[in-house]
């Protein structure tokens, strides 16, 4: 194992989103071209992912990125995104949305500085690219 697989392995990857299938295609993809260096965590709302990010950086994973839905009961995606800036401005985030206004849009990449924006069904290679850049591995 080298030095780039042990750092990684301290890194977290956060999908969330309101439709269990969704969220187990997704690691799935990611799984499958990032590999296993990295831990992935899914969360099925806002609430339970802000828990999942604050275990993880008491514990000493650094979560990197999300990947968050935007429609979801409870908290939209980029009210969500928009409040782990503000506690957690080191992770990157990606938003995947069928329904996300222009206005929601606006805001998480002001508000989030949120990387991409991606429709659902998402093109796979396109996401898995912002994916590799937001990670480092280009």
């Amino acid at each position: 194992m080298n030095i780039t697989q042990l750092q990684h392995e301290k890194n977290a990857i956060l999908c969330v989103d309101d439709e269990p299938i969704l969220l187990l295609s997704l690691v799935q993809e990611l799984k499958r071209e990032i590999g296993g260096s990295y831990t992935y965590e899914t969360a099925q709302n806002p609430e339970e992912a802000m828990e999942v990010i604050d275990d993880l950086c008491g514990s000493g994973v650094e979560v990197i990125l999300i990947l968050s839905d935007w429609l979801m009961p409870g908290m939209r995606g980029d009210e969500f995104l928009i409040q782990v800036h503000q506690k957690y401005p080191h992770i990157k985030s990606i938003l995947i949305s069928g329904h996300a206004d222009r206005d929601a849009i606006n805001r998480v990449k002001e508000e989030a500085k949120t990387y991409a924006i991606f429709s659902k069904p998402w093109n796979t290679r396109e996401l898995l690219d912002a994916v590799r850049f937001c990670c480092n591995l280009t």
